[in-house]
């Protein structure tokens, strides 16, 4: 027993024959094997390579670009956080009058935006070896409230252990300091201090950092607080000032802003764009070229998209005014034409997304180019991976290139059936 139409399928075979198809679909997909070896599938080679490039070339120069980003800002965020509170100092030194940590932190409590804070003190120092003599800057860290970002930066050897008992006389140096005054991790060092009277304290390297960033790599040297605070006579409760984190560093200006108008009068808050604004200047501009370029590559496969259309069209001039003939409207033909660019855009953007993809992969996991870290803060080419971004590209092409497919299809209703059919 045949099921009847009543149960909704349909019996009728004469009726199924003359089912309604997508015609410009359907001539779409016929013509696309017809070009085959003719000068159209050259032209569609090249518009389907264009895009594939263009997606390639986008997703790997965004990826670096978020890379170079990302490491750089968090090099100088490990060694100086988003927002640093100290005492205003007329003479600009790097050593700043105490502030009473106890007091500062109540105050920063009322701040939901802060993530974290560590307290910090500086003191200048020169250390003496048997055959080198070097100034710098012994920056007093506490890992009280967390561990120290430093260490990630960590090269060689161990970070400072910093026991409850007493301070410790570990420290953490530079590679380029290590270097400079022939240091190795175990190695002891006396470091000068220059204040009245002087002080002389012995340090053993613990290990050794580099951040690939000069501001921090020349000059300064990690230790414990407590050595600060024992030189400068200060009791526990006083420090240098806090290293502030943020829960979202786009609201830097903001918190600084409300930190600033909200703490006691003697008192600053300095942003770390303010502290280092050459690198993120530099950030900047780099975001900015490489917009630049993203947009050229835009333009180029948009216009290989309409010239390969407008091609299409010319070969087809024929065969479109015989489907003119028989009754063929100018949205239906122009269709037909659409669906054959959508293919090209969705075969390119294929093979771009692998071939981009592959590309960050590659370089992601095994790190083939590398880079000289005197000039470019690091020893590779880093790779961010991005979902939102991929997808924001993708998307970009796509729109951009559906809308490139659409100018030269309005060349079709100029077309007249008679003049098209004699057109050789």
């Amino acid at each position: 027993m045949r099921p009847s139409a009543e149960w909704g399928v349909e019996t009728d075979p004469v009726r199924v024959a003359l089912r309604p198809v997508n015609v410009s679909r359907y001539i779409s997909h016929k013509i696309d094997g017809a070009d085959s070896g003719s000068f159209t599938s050259s032209v569609t080679k090249i518009a389907i390579i264009s895009i594939a490039l263009g997606v390639a070339v986008m997703i790997v120069s965004f990826a670096i670009l978020e890379g170079f980003r990302n490491e750089i800002q968090g090099k100088i965020f490990s060694f100086g956080a988003h927002l640093t509170i100290s005492k205003y100092d007329n003479n600009n030194s790097l050593e700043v009058e105490p502030i009473n940590g106890a007091e500062l932190t109540q105050e920063m409590r009322k701040f939901p935006q802060i993530k974290g804070a560590q307290p910090f003190a500086r003191k200048t120092a020169i250390i003496k070896t048997k055959d080198e003599v070097l100034g710098i800057v012994l920056k007093g860290v506490d890992e009280k409230s967390g561990p120290s970002p430093m260490r990630a930066n960590l090269v060689a050897g161990k970070f400072p252990v910093f026991a409850d008992s007493a301070a410790s006389d570990e420290v953490l140096v530079s590679r380029k300091v290590a270097d400079k005054l022939r240091l190795k991790v175990g190695d002891d060092a006396l470091f000068y201090f220059i204040q009245n009277p002087p002080r002389v304290r012995k340090f053993t390297v613990a290990g050794v950092y580099q951040t690939g960033l000069d501001e921090f790599d020349e000059v300064y040297v990690l230790g414990d607080i407590r050595q600060i605070q024992d030189l400068n006579g200060w009791n526990d409760s006083l420090v240098g000032g806090y290293e502030v984190v943020l829960k979202d560093f786009r609201q830097l200006d903001a918190t600084a802003e409300s930190m600033y108008n909200t703490l006691r009068y003697d008192l600053k808050v300095d942003k770390i764009t303010d502290q280092y604004a050459q690198l993120f200047d530099w950030l900047q501009l780099l975001n900015r070229n490489v917009i630049i370029f993203l947009l050229l590559i835009i333009f180029v496969a948009t216009f290989n998209m309409v010239a390969t259309i407008f091609i299409m069209i010319l070969e087809r001039t024929n065969m479109i005014g015989v489907l003119k003939a028989i009754g063929a409207t100018d949205n239906q033909i122009r269709r037909m034409f659409f669906f054959r660019g959508l293919n090209l855009t969705l075969k390119g953007m294929l093979w771009g997304n692998l071939i981009g993809l592959g590309f960050c992969s590659i370089q992601y996991f095994l790190h083939p180019i590398p880079l000289d870290p005197e000039n470019y803060y690091m020893d590779r080419v880093p790779i961010f991976w991005d979902p939102v971004i991929i997808g924001v590209i993708n998307l970009a092409v796509f729109v951009t290139s559906q809308l490139a497919v659409l100018i030269p299809t309005y060349l079709i209703a100029r077309i007249k059936p008679v003049v098209a059919i004699k057109f050789d």
